[in-house]
Formats: C-alpha cells, sequence, structure tokens
C-alpha cells in the first residue's frame, strides 16, 4: 500500500532564496508600473500646490495655525517635485 496522501502537493517548494528571488521580481514589476503614474501624479500636485499659497501670504502668516498649513504645503511642494521631477524626460 502507497504511503502519499492523495492531499499533498505534488510542485516541489521554493527555497527562501527563490522564493525571495520571485518575491522581490513582482515588487520590481509593480514599482515599475507604478513609478510613471506616479511621476505624473506628482509633477502636477508641484505645479499646483503654490497656487493655495497665495491665500495664505495674502492674508499674513501671523498665526500659528496658518503658519502650520504654509509649512506643511511647502513641505509637500518639495516632495512632489522630487519624486516628478523626472516626469516626461526622454
Amino acid at each position: 500500500m502507497s504511503s502519499s496522501s492523495p492531499l499533498s502537493n505534488e510542485s516541489p517548494s521554493l527555497s527562501p532564496p527563490e522564493a525571495v528571488s520571485r518575491y522581490g521580481s513582482r515588487v520590481r514589476r509593480l514599482a515599475s508600473t507604478l513609478r510613471s503614474p506616479a511621476q505624473f501624479l506628482s509633477f502636477w500636485i508641484a505645479i499646483a500646490l503654490p497656487f493655495l499659497y497665495v491665500p495664505l501670504l495674502v492674508n499674513g502668516l501671523g498665526s500659528a495655525p496658518v503658519a502650520l498649513a504654509f509649512v506643511t504645503l511647502l513641505t509637500l511642494n518639495v516632495f512632489a517635485l522630487y519624486i516628478g521631477h523626472g516626469y516626461n524626460q526622454h
């Protein structure tokens, strides 16, 4: 009588390095797929954010919440510029 189970998995299991390699290739493929849309979106956010500075600067940065909003927008603009700087460069 055979000792094999009808529920056993016939496919060979992956060794840890092979599993990491396969997972890494999927992550790289996903990152490659998302790079262009992320650069596109970040580029246009970096273009649009300075228009939000105008009302803050016109009214002045005298209060803490307004100054915090300005610094937050400025920080977001720097990150958007960094991520979107390579958009549409061939």
